[in-house]
């Protein structure tokens, strides 16, 4: 029989507090037809994107972390002290070592919380916040920090006709803590490694290194057939995270796709037959593909609109370079 003691976790998570960061220059599609063969009009047909914002150099992805964190650590009324660990979500930090959640649990003035970077591309929120539900029932922290942040303009080659008006900066994080009830529902997740081609970095970083590649890496796609996964996979997916959670879409308050693209939007709502009364996040025309931050970016925005409101049930779905995906209902804080 095992001498181990029992955690002393809580019975259940939920969000408690959400913040955002958006860089202070704001971009419009006719910035990005100075390098390519393209239209306005057709770049907001393809992917609903009018504007998209790119940090300066004081923005970094450490930076823009703070500020988002802040934010969310006022949002749920606590202090950063309590925070117990750090969880960030990024694929544009390029220093491989340390994580940079440490810097920014060291910048925050947290008690020495726990600090550690993932790399799950568009999908990385939803892992890191499945991540953070787990150490709060299991209690190994009451409170954890959950992160996505991105400086993907960084990673953008301006003269890729099928990816360079695509991508955005900014950071989103949300603080997670204990709750009496059911607040984040069980998470659908999962990887298709055979699909890893059709979103990819260019070339290793070494072969830029060794001069193998004049031109720094950059983020490619084959957008047709990333199109057709999203719309056609993660639809059913979404429909399991529903079921997972014990919900109908007619019981859904508010849907958070990972903000990929306008037109990868609204088929999934067509496809999920999702009610005119559901409020759909589509921060996607004025933010662009943010990656890991996409989501917490747009559940801040919801909730400082209006948009959305406190206690309502959303369901998020994040989807993306590995191919790999997550998706779980929530109540909104």
């Amino acid at each position: 029989m095992s001498k181990i003691k029992p955690s002393k976790g809580a019975p259940y998570a939920r969000i408690l507090g959400v913040g955002g960061y958006r860089p202070t220059r704001v971009v419009p599609n006719e910035v990005i037809l100075e390098t390519i063969d393209s239209s306005d009009e057709w770049i907001r047909s393809r992917s609903g994107i009018e504007t998209r914002h790119w940090a300066n150099d004081e923005e970094t992805v450490a930076a823009m972390s703070v500020e988002a964190s802040g934010k969310a650590i006022a949002d749920a009324g606590i202090t950063a002290q309590q925070i117990g660990a750090v969880v960030v979500s990024t694929v544009s930090h390029f220093k491989q070592t340390p994580a940079v959640a440490t810097e920014i649990a060291d910048k925050l003035g947290t008690n020495k919380a726990a600090a550690f970077d993932i790399s799950a591309g568009c999908a990385g929120f939803g892992y890191g916040l499945t991540l953070a539900k787990g150490m709060i029932v299991e209690g190994s922290a009451e409170y954890v920090l959950v992160i996505g942040v991105e400086r993907l303009s960084d990673l953008t080659d301006l003269e890729d006709r099928a990816t360079a008006f695509l991508f955005g900066d900014g950071a989103g994080a949300v603080v997670v803590g204990p709750s009496r009830e059911p607040a984040i529902g069980p998470t659908v997740w999962g990887s298709e490694g055979d699909k890893s081609e059709t979103i990819k970095q260019t070339v290793p970083w070494t072969d830029y290194r060794d001069g193998e590649v004049a031109k720094f890496p950059a983020i490619t796609q084959e957008g047709q057939a990333v199109f057709r996964w999203a719309v056609f996979e993660m639809a059913k997916v979404a429909k399991e995270a529903l079921d997972a959670a014990g919900i109908t879409s007619a019981e859904l308050d508010v849907f958070i796709p990972h903000q990929a693209n306008e037109r990868i939007i609204d088929s999934m709502v067509k496809t999920l037959k999702l009610p005119e009364s559901v409020t759909v996040a589509r921060d996607v025309r004025t933010t662009g593909n943010t990656s890991a931050a996409s989501i917490p970016l747009a559940m801040e925005r919801l909730l400082a609109t209006g948009e959305a409101k406190s206690g309502d049930t959303a369901l998020l779905i994040g989807f993306g370079a590995g191919l790999v995906y997550a998706a779980t209902v929530v109540t909104l804080p």
